[in-house]
């Protein structure tokens, strides 16, 4: 084993805050390799990069559920590249989703803004009585 880093170290080689690293200790993501003999956790870089790999799965919008996965197939001698893909394709897929839909709230929203009176009091607000209807 190579030399070993406390949380602090591992938290900033990451980009990461402390809480972050103990956060990821909890839910099983990762573990210290060893603890000194006043009971600080010492981690290896190995947890650096895992970290790194969990907060980049997040940039793409990956779940922490989500990430576990991916990190159980990146350690998995017999799972295949396929697996990983067809996996980010199924993301992609709701990605795409999601734009739309962020697409039409931004349609919704321009015109609801086009239509507000400004200086009107909030009783007749388009926006806001916008708000109590159905949109289905």
């Amino acid at each position: 084993m190579g030399a070993h880093l406390t949380i602090g170290k591992v938290a900033k080689r990451a980009g990461v805050n402390i809480q972050t690293v103990r956060y990821y200790e909890r839910r099983g993501f990762i573990k210290p390799d060893a603890r000194r003999d006043s009971g600080y956790r010492l981690y290896g870089e190995d947890t650096v990069r895992r970290i790194l790999f969990i907060k980049n799965a997040q940039e793409l919008g990956f779940t922490l559920k989500e990430t576990d996965r991916l990190l159980r197939l990146s350690v998995g001698k017999k799972d295949r590249c396929e697996d990983v893909r067809k996996k980010a394709e199924a993301h992609f897929e709701d990605v795409q989703d999601k734009i739309k839909r962020l697409k039409s709230i931004e349609k919704v929203l321009g015109e609801l803004i086009r239509t507000c009176l400004k200086k009107g009091r909030t009783d007749p607000c388009p926006i806001l009585r916008s708000l109590e209807v159905s949109r289905r």
